[in-house]
């Protein structure tokens, strides 16, 4: 197959006292995501549809949430390995879509950064990262602002 499309969900719950990483960007928020890394939904997001555009199974089979080396680590590393393991199997990056949902803070003014360390950390070009905010109306859990959720997709290509 020349070409493979992935898909990623992921949902982190909010909570004060948290810190809220964002696609490799810190974004200043009252509250944060809890998680065993630093709980960035949409590289979590983007890992998955990476892994599974291949079969690689899914983010936790490779960086299991109970094991001691991945506390609280940087989810640019795991963005990575993830990619590494795509490249071994003969495949590149065509493009990433990703939407994250919550209902704040307003992402807007921090997107053009969250697509550019994504890209610098894939090494590809910022034209091939798109990232999309958008609220629930105060809809579930996003609404209540008790958590975010982000859906991502990825065209594959072999090398």
């Amino acid at each position: 197959m020349d070409f493979r499309i992935g898909q990623g969900y992921d949902v982190h719950r909010l909570a004060e006292g948290e810190t809220l990483w964002l696609g490799g960007v810190l974004v200043p928020h009252s509250k944060g995501t809890v998680a065993h890394s630093d709980g960035d939904v949409i590289i979590h997001a983007i890992c998955d549809a990476l892994l599974g555009a291949l079969k690689l199974r899914d983010i936790g089979t490779h960086f299991p949430d109970n094991a001691a080396e991945f506390k609280n680590i940087d989810s640019k590393i795991l963005l990575k390995k993830s990619y590494d393991l795509v490249k071994e199997k003969g495949y590149e990056i065509v493009n990433i879509d990703s939407t994250i949902s919550a209902q704040q803070p307003k992402l807007k003014p921090y997107i053009p950064e969250m697509e550019q360390t994504m890209a610098e950390v894939l090494g590809i070009d910022i034209d091939q990262v798109s990232v999309k905010a958008t609220t629930t109306e105060k809809l579930g859990f996003e609404g209540r602002e008790e958590g975010m959720s982000v859906n991502a997709v990825v065209l594959l290509k072999k090398s």
